[in-house]
């Protein structure tokens, strides 16, 4: 397994909160942001995805704020895939400034859900390993 996939954001200033860092809520966005990014780095599009019967689902996120972030700094945000048995999967993902300062972290727990059957596909793995055109990056 080689580096995880990484996006580098510039923090924009209607991205502040009233103390003059990020809001929290962003953090999430950049997260989302990173995890489509890494699915077109492999070749998954939203179209794809939908044209296939099945989309992402987040079950769970946890966040963990280690610094702030303000206007104009920039980060990198990593998307690693980990994959076990069954349903569901791990996304690890780690926001980190430009001059290498962790941010923050953000875990979760993903799916892919049948979008006709409204259900949790079986092997999830298996299903975006048919869908990409380059596993790398998803850690297949």
């Amino acid at each position: 397994m080689g580096d995880p996939f990484r996006v580098r954001i510039t923090v924009r200033g209607y991205e502040l909160d009233t103390q003059g860092h990020l809001n929290q809520a962003v953090y999430l966005q950049y997260s989302e942001h990173a995890r489509w990014e890494c699915l077109r780095a492999a070749g998954i599009s939203q179209d794809r995805l939908i044209g296939s019967g099945v989309g992402p689902v987040a079950l769970e996120v946890t966040v963990r704020y280690l610094r702030e972030l303000r206007g104009g700094d920039e980060v990198d945000v990593t998307c690693e895939f980990r994959w076990g048995e069954g349903k569901t999967f791990q996304i690890v993902q780690h926001l980190t400034r430009s001059d290498g300062t962790d941010v923050a972290t953000v875990t979760g727990v993903g799916g892919l859900l049948d979008l006709s059957a409204r259900r949790l596909v079986p092997d999830p793995r298996e299903r975006f390993r048919e869908l990409a055109s380059d596993p790398e990056p998803l850690n297949l």
